[in-house]
């Protein structure tokens, strides 16, 4: 009943919140999130996108939270118009059985002082647990279609089931498969896979578990991964250092894909910058870039490199020299 009651006040808050809602809380995405059951020991994170959406620059002050059990910190205390950061916060399932609701007061001190709270909320239980407790992708390259495995152990129900899995986002494809089944002990294997189209950047989501147990409806498995794009080149800025007027000066840098690829152009250089491509089609092109210097100054070249790749098929790189006039 109290976990119930927790929940009900939790939404009023947030109605009443929304209805006073003030320049600060029209920087967030969202006000509140609910973790669901969790297992206690695996410390549960989340991320409040912050925009600024005004047209000053916006100063977070300090942020604290309500109880010792959660951590919370700005990723980046200053914003110009149009920046982003998040403020995250860090339950520490240890420290709490049963339901917990803490909130997360974030402070502004430019352009004007204002208070946000946010609320967070998990209720901790001994009964299951996660292995791993998430599905970390690391850095994925986009066109790809990377899996990851999360095994879930439910202690003490023997008619446990896992009745519905699903993710937060359409990218991310979960599937539910039971491996064993005792009187004390019932094994899930939770297989994730991200489509080939999967956006470049670095993000988090969530994937729902819902079973047939009272008082856990749903379990959340937290996501993160990054996705690359399917080129990178190696070094991003080509260093020429220093050189006197008249001297030529090379450099190699690799440029990879994620499946064989042809380079079609080397766009954006001037006469004193040139590269030496190939036209065979590779996962892998180790380029020749040679720079003729002229006057003495300072060199910035930015260069594009185009591929026959369908997608994301081009990628910019930079040429660097000083050259010394003495």
């Amino acid at each position: 009943m109290l976990r119930y009651s927790l929940v009900l006040l939790a939404g009023l808050w947030v109605a009443n919140a929304a209805s006073a809602a003030t320049w600060a809380d029209g920087l967030f995405d969202e006000l509140s999130k609910d973790f669901g059951s969790v297992p206690r020991g695996p410390a549960q994170k989340h991320h409040f996108r912050v925009v600024n959406r005004t047209k000053h620059d916006v100063s977070i002050f300090s942020v604290r939270v309500s109880c010792g059990c959660t951590t919370a910190r700005a990723l980046k205390t200053t914003l110009k118009p149009g920046e982003e950061t998040a403020i995250e916060a860090l339950m520490d399932t240890t420290r709490f059985t049963g339901p917990k609701n803490v909130t997360v007061y974030v402070q502004f001190s430019a352009p004007a002082f204002e208070e946000v709270r946010l609320w967070v909320q998990a209720n901790g239980r001994n009964d299951f647990n996660f292995t791993p407790d998430t599905f970390s992708y690391g850095a994925v390259k986009r066109g790809t279609s990377p899996s990851s495995r999360v095994r879930v152990k439910f202690y003490g129900h023997n008619g446990a089931r896992i009745t519905e899995v699903k993710g937060e986002s359409n990218y991310v494809q979960p599937v539910a498969t039971e491996v064993s089944r005792s009187d004390y002990e019932v094994t899930y294997d939770i297989d994730t896979k991200l489509r080939s189209d999967t956006p470049v950047g670095k993000w988090y989501t969530d994937v729902w578990v819902k079973t047939n147990i009272a008082g856990m409806d749903q379990l959340r498995i937290p996501l993160t991964v990054e996705v690359e794009s399917p080129l990178t080149v190696s070094p991003g800025v080509v260093s020429m250092g220093t050189v006197k007027p008249n001297e030529e000066v090379e450099r190699r840098i690799i440029v990879r894909g994620v499946k064989p690829f042809k380079i079609t152009a080397i766009k954006g250089g001037e006469a004193d910058v040139s590269v030496k491509t190939n036209s065979d089609a590779k996962e892998v092109h180790v380029l020749t870039v040679k720079y003729r210097s002229g006057k003495a100054g300072v060199v910035d070249r930015v260069l594009k490199l185009v591929t026959d790749l369908k997608e994301d098929n081009e990628i910019d790189f930079r040429v660097q020299a000083v050259v010394n006039g003495d």
